[in-house]
């Protein structure tokens, strides 16, 4: 049975920052360097703890959240490793609402990239303190000073080493702890670093970021600045009590360096994270128990895995709590912890720790657990709104039957997955975040799910609509022995306004058709207007009058006048001059200034209407286009070319306006086709 900790020894740490900074390797390192684990792996054979899905043993990179706890010195980290790709924009989120700290991981490589500064505008938006880890000083081109002024450029004032490298690419040895005066060096192999002197070529630029660094530290405490002031001596307990409250107060940024793969610096990041890093901010084991669930796992064998994080009180094996969703009882017979894959079964969860339950029968992403009755506030949990669809269709029969239920799992296990069926393309769309995060759901359908399934261009839902007046005879007229058939119906088209759809009107006086049988004159009409025009598609906007007709008193019938309206219907629409109608979207994109141009002329290539654009501060500015939703169906993808992913864009269906003449006639011949 797992050990449990107090919640003030207790560190929920998200791992974040830029695919391949070295997230999933500091995990491992950090593991390795605790004994949590025997022996570290490695992200290129797949064999590290927190990359544990097929996908991203085969890819390299980490598609998914990972919990891997450790311990420290009597304290207990719940790391949580977040992918760095865009695509995965969900599960950084995730990891970041279960957290107390975000440690940001930047590659000395690299330097501050697009998702490092997705994931610090993300962590500063839900209040997190943050540390920086300079990581990868080891590699070729590496270089510290370099990383730490784009850092500091990025992201403020506040950002303040705590350490330097001692060399840097394959001379990079150990690491100068500027608060204590010394330096640690790593023999070959070495988990931990040896105590020294530091280093006579370094002595001197130590003590000067020694001293920005005490002054960096005493600024926020006023007895501590005086004292400073007075040139009195501060210790460093005392520097590192006020150093803890600055990291708290999200005011002060520590700078931590090192190299996950060869060992360098991590011990030292673990002692920090456990003496420096806030413990959870939660309610007391004396409150009544409440529980977040913040990432769901589906296996075809398990079922569902919740991962939750305890907000008060505690949570112990078979207690009944309240789905504040669903408002139904669930009982947790099943609680665990999760290194990895591995699962470690636990006395007890206390408020602030990290746990999981398998098994329940209808707890999601996002819900809250709490005894019933309980007054819990909680803040409505975020999920990013899918940008990019892909139709799919299931490739056999046995798919077809197995493939809605797999959706609805998948959906289950990934929030930000959304599935659609269209009722006017009669298509079934999967939208995603991006082309990889849809491939790789179309993956994990057939190894999970044994659901295969192909994609097919998304068919944008035309419409076609009339310009003018026009009058028609609708007439059948058949003899086949015995009874017949015969109706006639005279019908009038002309346009209405736009969002009208389909207005029909009973002009019939006299009785020339019998009243019995115009709701069927009626319903060939809405029939037709439904099934497509003479452009073959969905007719909108359209009145239809149904002046005059003829009928028979043995061969006319319901079915008559339905196919006589339909018939009708479709040569005065052919003499209304039709037109066909696209659906236009309202497209809001926000991206630096920098880029603004060019978002504006790739727009109106994709014959979009600029509608203003405006400042909207941090050097971000926001543009309204009305663009044809047509052009717009893969903008996730050019927006993410154009921008370097530093832009965003939300897009809601308008209004249907006319197609171009010479679009329209290739629209037609390919529907025709």
């Amino acid at each position: 049975m797992v050990r449990t900790f107090p919640t003030a020894q207790i560190r929920n740490v998200a791992l974040v920052g830029h695919g391949g900074a070295g997230k999933t390797t500091l995990a491992e390192a950090l593991l390795g360097v605790t004994g949590a684990i025997g022996r570290t792996g490695r992200v290129e054979d797949g064999t590290t703890t927190c990359d544990f899905d097929p996908e991203e043993q085969r890819r390299g990179i980490s598609v998914s959240l990972a919990c891997a706890p450790c311990e420290v010195d009597g304290t207990k980290l719940n790391l949580l490793d977040a992918p760095g790709y865009a695509d995965f924009v969900g599960e950084l989120g995730a990891a970041l609402r279960a957290a107390d700290v975000a440690v940001v991981v930047v590659s000395a490589v690299e330097g501050v990239e697009v998702q490092t500064e997705v994931a610090w505008r993300t962590a500063a938006r839900l209040g997190l303190p943050r540390i920086l880890f300079i990581n990868k000083l080891d590699r070729e081109r590496a270089s510290f000073t370099r990383t730490l002024e784009a850092c500091k450029e990025a992201f403020g004032a506040g950002v303040a080493p705590l350490q330097l490298p001692i060399g840097e690419e394959q001379g990079f040895s150990g690491i100068i702890d500027l608060l204590t005066d010394t330096a640690l060096r790593y023999p070959d192999g070495a988990r931990r670093g040896e105590a020294g002197p530091i280093p006579g070529e370094l002595a001197a630029e130590e003590a000067r970021v020694h001293e920005a660094l005490v002054e960096g530290i005493v600024v926020a405490d006023d007895a501590l600045m005086e004292r400073y002031l007075a040139e009195e001596p501060i210790d460093t307990a005392e520097l590192g009590r006020a150093l803890a409250k600055g990291i708290d107060e999200a005011t002060v940024f520590p700078v931590l360096c090192g190299s996950a793969t060869k060992g360098i610096g991590v011990d030292r990041l673990g002692a920090f994270l456990a003496d420096e890093a806030p413990a959870p901010h939660v309610a007391g084991a004396d409150r009544p128990t409440a529980a977040l669930v913040f990432k769901t796992i589906v296996d075809p064998y398990v079922g569902r895995v919740n991962l939750f994080k305890v907000l008060s009180g505690t949570v112990r094996p078979d207690v009944v709590l309240c789905n504040a969703r669903t408002g139904t009882d669930e009982k947790l017979h099943q609680v665990f912890i999760l290194r990895g894959k591995e699962q470690e079964p636990v006395a007890e969860v206390p408020a602030g720790d990290i746990a999981a339950v398998a098994k329940l029968s209808d707890t999601a992403t996002g819900d809250l657990l709490a005894t019933r009755g309980a007054d819990v506030d909680t803040p409505p949990f975020e999920v990013p709104e899918p940008v990019l669809p892909v139709a799919i269709r299931p490739r056999s029969k046995a798919d077809e039957d197995k493939l809605a239920q797999a959706l609805h799992r998948l959906c289950d296990e990934d929030p930000a997955l959304r599935v659609e069926r269209n009722p006017e393309t009669h298509q079934t769309l999967l939208w995603g975040m991006g082309e990889t995060h849809l491939s790789i759901a179309q993956e994990r359908l057939a190894r999970k799910y044994g659901v295969a399934v192909e994609t097919e261009d998304v068919r944008v839902p035309y419409r076609e609509t009339v310009t003018r007046t026009a009058e028609a005879e609708g007439k059948l007229k058949k003899q086949t022995g015995g009874h017949g058939q015969f109706a006639v119906a005279f019908l009038r088209v002309e346009p209405q306004p736009r969002g009208e759809g389909i207005a029909f009107v009973d002009q019939i006086v006299g009785g020339v058709i019998p009243r019995q049988f115009i709701p069927a004159v009626e319903k060939g009409v809405t029939e037709t207007a439904e099934q497509g025009g003479v452009l073959g598609f969905p007719v909108v906007d359209v009145k239809v009058t149904c002046y005059d007709g003829k009928h028979h008193p043995v061969d006319s019938s319901e079915m008559a006048f339905r196919t006589a309206a339909s018939l009708g219907f479709k040569e005065a629409l052919a003499q209304a001059g039709p037109i066909l109608l696209e659906p236009v979207s309202e497209l809001v994109v926000t991206v630096p200034e920098a880029y603004q141009g060019d978002v504006m002329g790739d727009l109106n290539s994709k014959r979009g209407r600029i509608q203003g654009s405006a400042a909207i501060g941090d050097g971000m500015v926001e543009i309204v286009a009305q663009v044809p939703t047509s052009e717009i169906l893969r903008y996730a993808v050019d927006l993410r070319s154009i921008t370097g992913g530093r832009g965003r864009f939300r897009a809601v269906h308008s209004h249907y306006d006319p197609v171009p003449p010479n679009l329209a006639e290739k629209i037609v011949a390919e529907r025709r086709g």
